[in-house]
C-alpha cells in the first residue's frame, strides 16, 4: 500500500517556511532553498554556541586588563600572582568585581602584588 504524503508534507513545508520567515528573496519562500538556508543556518548557530564562550573569555581578559593599568600591572602578571596566591577566583567573576566593586578587586589587587 503506498503512502500519501499530503498533509505531512504539507505540515513541514509551512513548518520550514516559518523558520525562514524575514529573510530575503526565494529563501522565504521556495521550500527546497528554505531547508538548504535553515541546514547552513544550524550549522552556524552550532558553532558560534562554541566561539560564543571564547568571546566572552576574551571579553573578561580585556576588562581586567583595563581595570589594572591604574595599579600599573599586567592581566598576565596579575593572573600568574593570584595562582601563586592559589586564590581561586575566575575570570567572569574578576570582570565583574572590577566594573562594579572596584575596592574590592583594589584589594585583591594588592593582595596578589604581595609576592
Amino acid at each position: 500500500m503506498r503512502v500519501k504524503r499530503g498533509t505531512t508534507k504539507l505540515k513541514h513545508r509551512k513548518y520550514v517556511l516559518a523558520k525562514t520567515k524575514g529573510m530575503r528573496g526565494n529563501i522565504r519562500k521556495k521550500e527546497r532553498q528554505a531547508n538548504e538556508v535553515l541546514a547552513h543556518a544550524g550549522n552556524h548557530a552550532f558553532q558560534h554556541r562554541r566561539k560564543k564562550k571564547g568571546d566572552f573569555r576574551t571579553l573578561w581578559n580585556v576588562r581586567i586588563s583595563a581595570a589594572l593599568r591604574p595599579f600599573d600591572l599586567s592581566y598576565s602578571a596579575f593572573i600568574g600572582a593570584l595562582k601563586k596566591k592559589e586564590i581561586a577566583i575566575n575570570r567572569k567573576m574578576l570582570a565583574e568585581m572590577a566594573a562594579t566593586e572596584p575596592e574590592a578587586f583594589e584589594r585583591l589587587v594588592t593582595e596578589a602584588k604581595k609576592v
